[in-house]
């Protein structure tokens, strides 16, 4: 089982940058692909980011490419969403997943955190 915890929400002003961080437990990051993604109310969640085990590859919605950079780091069992030139259409609630696998596909991640609120104002 694994465990995510995401860190790094808040509000921002429309223009800004925040960076959100998750951190899975246990000791086997390297082994797992990890995404992000968000939800607003009445809406389903979406796909925005995922990078893959080796962190050689990653994926984005077409909403956030240019704007959004996620990474990993191994060693310290993190991964990270940077987000530039936010947009008040990017408030929402994001959330960490990962899986075994790379690229699951929108309803294959198996891991899921609790989620970190993100407010843009404009």
């Amino acid at each position: 089982q694994v465990r995510l915890v995401e860190s790094g929400g808040g509000l921002v002003q429309a223009g800004g940058s925040l960076r959100l961080s998750c951190a899975p437990s246990g000791r086997t990051f390297r082994s797992y692909a990890m995404g992000w993604f968000r939800q607003t109310p009445g809406r389903e969640r979406e796909f925005v980011a995922a990078i893959t085990r080796s962190g050689g590859g990653s994926h984005y919605a077409d909403s956030v490419k240019g704007r959004f950079t996620i990474s990993r780091e191994n060693a310290k069992n993190t991964v990270y969403l940077q987000m530039n030139s936010l947009k008040p259409e990017d408030t929402a609630v994001y959330y960490c997943t990962a899986d075994l696998q790379d690229y699951p596909g929108p309803t294959g991640w198996a891991y899921w955190g609790q989620g970190t609120q993100v407010t843009v104002s404009s």
